[in-house]
């Protein structure tokens, strides 16, 4: 297994990675619920104006008879999608199964002009074909592994490894 990376060093990368990626009318739309916590410290970080988007996979997921509904935060999207630039952030990329179930959401909701990517971290394991358009790095763990973005009370982020139950 490689060490598990640096989470703020991750976010300072993410950070760089992201300002190519944006255009004058790009929002930003974070997964719950890692990627809701990436997009709101992004947001200001980038002295945007407005409100991020937050999107949640629950409702389209391919395992919600199994997983259910889950307590995290709903869907809100602060913009008209419809011919909106948006550009989707979260924290780990793997199977690209949450990516699917999002893009089922964010269509729910309009068609966006475009639909960009951009992950913390990519850990590999594509089950579907789904790419990010940026990744502040690429870790390769074992399939029993899961690998989490948390956030501390303070706002700091880090990274940890549990084992896939």
């Amino acid at each position: 297994m490689n060490p598990v990376p640096e989470a703020e060093l991750l976010y300072t990368a993410l950070v760089s990675g992201v300002k190519p990626l944006m255009r004058p009318k790009t929002r930003l739309v974070g997964i719950t619920s890692g990627g809701a916590w990436l997009v709101e410290r992004l947001q200001k970080d980038l002295d945007l104006p407005g409100s991020p988007g937050v999107i949640s996979s629950a409702m389209h997921r391919d395992d919600f008879a199994r997983r259910g509904l889950s307590a995290s935060a709903q869907t809100v999207l602060p913009f008209d999608v419809n011919g909106a630039d948006v550009l989707l952030l979260d924290d780990v990329l793997y199977t690209g199964r949450t990516i699917r179930a999002v893009l089922n959401e964010l269509f729910d909701f309009g068609r966006p002009a475009c639909v960009r990517l951009a992950v913390l971290v990519d850990r590999g394991g594509r089950e579907l074909p789904v790419a990010a358009d940026f990744a502040a790095t690429r870790l390769t763990l074992p399939d029993s592994q899961l690998l989490a973005l948390a956030r501390s009370d303070g706002g700091a982020f880090s990274l940890k490894v549990e084992e896939n139950r």
